[in-house]
């Protein structure tokens, strides 16, 4: 019995400008533009197609029998709608629609969507959007696919299917059998890719009679819904509506709604207990000259879009659960308090602070960064404040003294804060770009901070007092020297190949020029403090840079195998000297 099964929810997921919207508003059109009575019923956030809508587009290849009365596509942004929570770990959605430009392939957000698909293991179809955009493509207006396809000439057939095979390819590698869908047998196992054109409609039959035999095929259980029985959505939006205050806009994919049920509703602070006050549907098109954007309604029965009003929703959390309170109502109240707490989780006492505009946009950022292993401190919902800025400032590692956004703005007063501060902060609205961007910044990070690390090291350096070179004996001794290995710089002690410290350089100069370090095979004058040529030190002698024992220790271990060959022997030679009156010097 057709009642038996709700209208499965669809979401259009995509890369931006690869035609999600026009390819909605088509399947819409299609619809609307029949302009009889009842026949597209217009939701809060969703558009539903009947059954019979659906016939009449696909005439003569609709094929076979349904129970599935519909269906309803979400308007939401795809990714946001996606990964909404229906419950602990559950998708929305229950089939998708992957729409990808066939011209420009695979973009960075169609990666990103296949990943949410995988995850949630949700069944989809590929519309390979845009085939009118081929060169030589003869337009078949409303036509489905196959009877557009054998129409166009031989070059365009091949060209269509070049593209096709190259999103194909794309699949495979990221771990799905697909083709386009009139070649496919056993869609629980390949996925069906639909060439569609939003602009002309050609395509649109072939997708919406294959969304309806996946629905039938692998959703028919999971579509059986209680008729009857308390309701259960999601919150897509919380929104101020002129003369209703706060409302929410839901998607009930479960059960019925009435006005005056008590729902119970998910929000930053203790779930929110309230009274539906009304119940809320966009008018039809053929009522638009009404003043009222919306109609009210009594009931609604899932799986449907509506808005709600009712007293005390301004601190509802858009992404959260909203459950008719049936039976204990603190059980229900603590049951979705529990599942937007282990989203917004406070974990370790080191890591980075995320942020993202919805509770399911936040549970897929955990979710990768988890996969990456970048630990979290704290996961929350909104814009980035004061707070997270001062949170942030606490982390002494400068690699996770860091907040990652998804799809929210900064505060002014955050802004403020953030100016000379080092709290480096990422945003974006696709999560594997932020990743990605997270990622690479912190390699830079690491190489600028060993960088520093190595730059403050003292290096081995070794050097003979050239003959006739002797320019003042002592106070201090300046002295022509050739570098014969490694590098000496001013400041650093200078020690004699007895093991024995003389003196500290003071200055180094060549060509008259002050110079702070110098390496293999320079020849300079450098001014000693501290001995005398002719008694602590003569010409001839050579002498070494005094490397303390830990510096020596990280050259050895960690800059040895990148060494030159003379600064390895450099390196070698003083060890050797410091291990004759200690033999585990530096070990």
């Amino acid at each position: 019995m057709v009642q038996n099964l709700r209208t499965p929810i669809v979401c259009v997921m995509g890369h931006v400008d690869h035609g999600k919207t026009s390819l909605l508003d088509r399947i819409r059109g299609t619809t609307i533009a029949e302009r009889e009575a009842g026949l597209i019923t217009q939701h809060i956030g969703a558009t539903e197609v009947p059954l019979d809508v659906v016939k009449r587009v696909c005439g003569n290849v609709f094929k076979g029998d349904t129970k599935v009365p519909g269906l309803l596509f979400i308007d939401t942004p795809g990714h946001r709608a996606f990964t909404t929570l229906r419950a602990r770990g559950g998708a929305l959605a229950d089939l998708a629609v992957l729409v990808v430009d066939v011209n420009e392939g695979f973009q960075p957000q169609t990666i990103e969507a296949v990943e949410i698909l995988k995850r949630f293991k949700t069944p989809f179809v590929v519309a390979a959007n845009k085939i009118d955009k081929l060169s030589g493509w003869n337009p078949r207006h409303g036509k489905p696919f196959i009877l557009s396809f054998p129409e166009q000439a031989e070059h365009v057939k091949n060209a269509l299917d070049e593209k096709i095979y190259i999103i194909i390819g794309k699949l495979y590698e990221m771990g799905f059998s697909s083709d386009r869908y009139d070649r496919v047998r056993e869609f629980q196992k390949n996925i069906g890719v639909i060439p569609v054109s939003a602009r002309t409609g050609e395509g649109i039959p072939d997708l919406l009679m294959i969304l309806m035999g996946l629905a039938q095929k692998f959703l028919e259980k999971d579509l059986e819904y209680r008729a009857v029985g308390p309701g259960t959505g999601t919150v897509l939006e919380v929104k101020e509506e002129t003369g209703l205050g706060t409302t929410l806009d839901v998607i009930l994919y479960d059960g019925e709604l009435n006005v005056g049920d008590t729902v119970v509703v998910g929000s930053l602070g203790e779930p929110i207990v309230t009274k539906i006050r009304a119940l809320l549907k966009p008018r039809p098109l053929s009522e638009i000259r009404s003043e009222e954007k919306f109609k009210q309604v009594k009931k609604v029965v899932a799986a449907s879009g509506i808005k709600i009003a009712a007293p005390s929703l301004e601190g509802a959390l858009a992404g959260s659960l909203i459950r008719v309170a049936s039976g204990d109502i603190n059980e229900i109240a603590e049951q979705i308090k529990s599942e937007i707490d282990a989203v917004r989780i406070e974990t370790q006492s080191s890591g980075i602070l995320i942020k993202a505009d919805t509770l399911g946009s936040l549970e897929a950022l955990v979710n990768e960064l988890k996969k990456e292993n970048i630990p979290i401190r704290r996961a929350d919902i909104g814009d980035i404040s004061k707070r997270d800025i001062a949170e942030a400032k606490t982390v002494k590692d400068p690699l996770l003294s860091v907040i990652v956004g998804f799809d929210v703005d900064i505060l002014p007063d955050a802004r403020e804060e953030i100016t000379g501060s080092d709290i480096k902060v990422f945003i974006n609205n696709v999560i594997y770009k932020l990743i990605e961007d997270y990622k690479k910044w912190v390699v830079e990070q690491k190489a600028l901070i060993e960088k520093k690390r190595y730059e403050t090291i003292i290096k081995p350096g070794r050097f003979i007092i050239l003959p006739d070179c002797t320019f003042r004996q002592s106070k201090p001794a300046v002295v022509g020297v050739r570098v014969m290995g490694g590098i000496i710089k001013t400041s650093l002690e200078v020690m004699k190949e007895d093991g024995s410290i003389v003196g500290k350089i003071k200055g180094i100069q060549e060509h008259n020029e002050n110079i702070s370090e110098a390496t293999a095979g320079k020849e300079v004058a450098v001014a000693i403090d501290g001995p005398t040529v002719g008694r602590q030190i003569k010409e001839g002698d050579i002498l070494y840079i005094d490397v303390p024992e830990k510096h020596a220790k990280i050259v050895e271990q960690e800059l040895f195998e990148s060494m030159k060959i003379e600064d390895k022997e450099t390196l070698m030679a003083y060890m050797e000297i410091r291990r004759r009156g200690h033999p585990f010097w530096g070990k």
